[in-house]
């Protein structure tokens, strides 16, 4: 009797260590820099639909994050021009206003992207395919563990803050006003919340955190991205993230 107690509970520990195994998720991007594809949108935009689909194409690609991240920030100065776009949030649209008086691009303008850091406007010629970042940052990456979140870069500094974003894939929207009435669009990567996280002095490049609760806003897919910046800047070092396990 005794023996078969012991196998049951060898057996039962085993299934609860292969439960907590399964239930931590790992992320972690490789040595050479990340590309973080932004895109500025809006659904009031008459001109955002192909780039949004474009974005969406990228589902289909070699490489989703791991050589590249794509995210759509959906901007708010629509929203008084005949269309309130749900996704939208003054905290994306300041985020743009930003990049712009940092240098990063020219103007503010949907739709717009930012790649590497800088303004593609290529895509409007008809490019589909983006530069390569050459920059070799070291590795980011991440266990998540139910909602604790624990992220260490390899070449953290002071100062330096994480970034963090849920990604929303197949949501759409039936546009009834404004430049898109009428349409239903359809949306993948798009930004459902983005918040920024300082290190401690102590340990520079390295965040312990719990994560928010997931917003839920019809998708049918979340991933979760986080990218790396320096001090008083927007610009991204490294990242790295994927598809939340369900």
């Amino acid at each position: 009797m005794r023996s078969a107690q012991s196998v049951f509970l060898s057996i039962a520990l085993l299934a609860l260590s292969l439960s907590s195994a399964q239930a931590a998720q790992t992320f972690r991007s490789g040595p050479e820099a990340t590309s973080l594809v932004e895109l500025y949108t809006s659904e009031g935009c008459s001109s955002c639909p192909p780039a949004d689909d474009w974005l969406s194409s990228l589902r289909q690609q070699p490489g989703l994050f791991k050589s590249f991240i794509p995210v759509a920030f959906h901007v708010d100065y629509w929203n008084n021009l005949g269309w309130t776009d749900r996704f939208a949030r003054a905290l994306y649209s300041d985020r743009q206003r930003q990049q712009a008086a940092q240098g990063q691009t020219s103007q503010v303008y949907t739709p717009g992207f930012i790649i590497n850091n800088h303004e593609w406007r290529s895509w409007f010629g008809g490019a589909r395919q983006w530069q390569a970042s050459e920059e070799h940052p070291g590795v980011l990456e991440a266990s998540l563990s139910g909602q604790q979140l624990d992220v260490r870069f390899e070449h953290g500094a002071t100062g330096q803050q994480l970034n963090l974003a849920y990604l929303g894939n197949g949501l759409s929207s039936k546009v009834q006003s404004g430049e898109n009435s009428g349409r239903t669009l359809q949306h993948d990567f798009v930004v459902l919340d983005w918040q920024q996280f300082a290190s401690p002095p102590a340990e520079a490049g390295h965040w312990q955190l719990t994560l928010p609760p997931v917003p839920q806003l019809g998708q049918q897919q979340t991933a979760l991205v986080m990218w790396v910046s320096p001090a008083n800047s927007l610009k991204a070092i490294q990242a790295t993230g994927g598809y939340l396990q369900e």
